[in-house]
């Protein structure tokens, strides 16, 4: 059951009304590329693993079944390889409430992949895609049901610059349904979500324009802002705002609610009162989070271990026959005087 305050503060943050009538088919629809995550157990190093944990990544993926989980309506549009993988991906987002019905299924083409190598320090993570030529960044305006962008379908389209970044057919298909949902009165959220390895900054302050110029919310984080609308590091907060300001007047947030503009001002705050937790300990060499106590690995071994004689106790002969039940206690050493 989703926590009521924690969802009303998202409707709230989204522009979704609490009570309509006739009621809107889907609170969010959104689009982009699921990728399966493949990672290494116990943080073993990608050149080391024989095993990988399989998980269903992706940052619109990660989105839609978050707002599911909340208690939203929420609608998953791309294009992905009908095989046991792309199948997969489906049930997994469907099984978090997500409504994968809208999916176009391809015979073709590939899932892509990434593989997580986590990491307890002094060493780092490190992420190695592999999504080139996948069937999510072929999809093109045509695969989209234009029956969804309607009027009373949908409240709010979410997209990222991930997907304006994966390739031009997955440009192209984000630009049609930003047109479609701007027909249909539908409003608009982006999250910028820069990822260097899919286009430069240049590239992406002109990629991401068409997107923000319209969106009623935008997601930005600072060290992105800074980088894409070459600011230094040593740019305040205010500065970076005021010059995202310029560009875009709209609703523009930060790392948290704290940092953001609308219209020009200061956004009102919708805090949630978060639940108060016992201390928190991290076993490094395992990434495991252990509540209120450190919880000792424990060891276990198949083989049967025995006691080891005492000192003073003489080795008794070995018998077939059941020896009779004797005190646990050493008898104390004989004397030789």
């Amino acid at each position: 059951m989703p926590d009521c305050e924690t969802s009303a503060a998202v409707r709230y943050t989204l522009g979704i009304p609490f009570f309509e009538d006739p009621p809107m088919r889907y609170d969010v629809v959104t689009l982009g590329e699921p990728l399966l995550r493949l990672t290494p157990p116990r943080c073993k190093p990608l050149d080391k693993a024989d095993v990988f944990e399989v998980e269903v990544g992706g940052s619109e993926a990660n989105t839609a079944a978050a707002l599911a989980g909340l208690g939203l309506s929420v609608a998953y549009l791309t294009r992905l390889t009908d095989n046991p993988l792309g199948k997969l991906i489906a049930d997994t987002l469907c099984g978090y409430g997500v409504d994968t019905h809208h999916i176009t299924w391809t015979s073709r083409d590939r899932v892509g992949t990434y593989y997580y190598e986590d990491a307890a320090p002094p060493r780092q993570p490190r992420i190695i895609y592999d999504r080139a030529g996948s069937a999510a960044s072929k999809i093109r305006p045509s695969d989209l049901p234009e029956a969804l962008f309607g009027f009373e379908q949908a409240r709010v389209l979410h997209l990222t610059g991930i997907t304006a970044a994966l390739s031009y057919a997955a440009n192209g298909t984000a630009l049609h349904a930003l047109k479609r949902a701007e027909e249909s009165n539908w409003r608009l959220s982006f999250d910028v979500n820069y990822r260097s390895r899919l286009w430069s900054p240049a590239d992406a302050q002109t990629g991401i324009e068409p997107f923000l110029r319209v969106a009623d919310l935008a997601f930005i984080p600072l060290r992105d802002a800074r980088l894409i609308y070459n600011q230094s590091d040593a740019t305040p907060v205010e500065r970076v705002l005021d010059a995202l300001g310029a560009y875009y007047p709209q609703t523009v947030w930060g790392d948290d609610a704290r940092r953001g503009r609308v219209d020009g001002a200061r956004p009102r705050r919708h805090d949630v009162a978060a639940a108060r937790v016992s201390r928190v300990y991290r076993l490094a060499h395992r990434q495991r989070r252990r509540v209120q106590r450190r919880v000792p690995l424990l060891r276990i071994s198949t083989r049967r271990r025995f006691p080891k004689p005492c000192a003073g106790a003489a080795r008794a002969p070995r018998s077939n026959a059941a020896s009779p039940a004797t005190s646990r206690a050493c008898p104390p050493p004989t004397s030789n005087a």
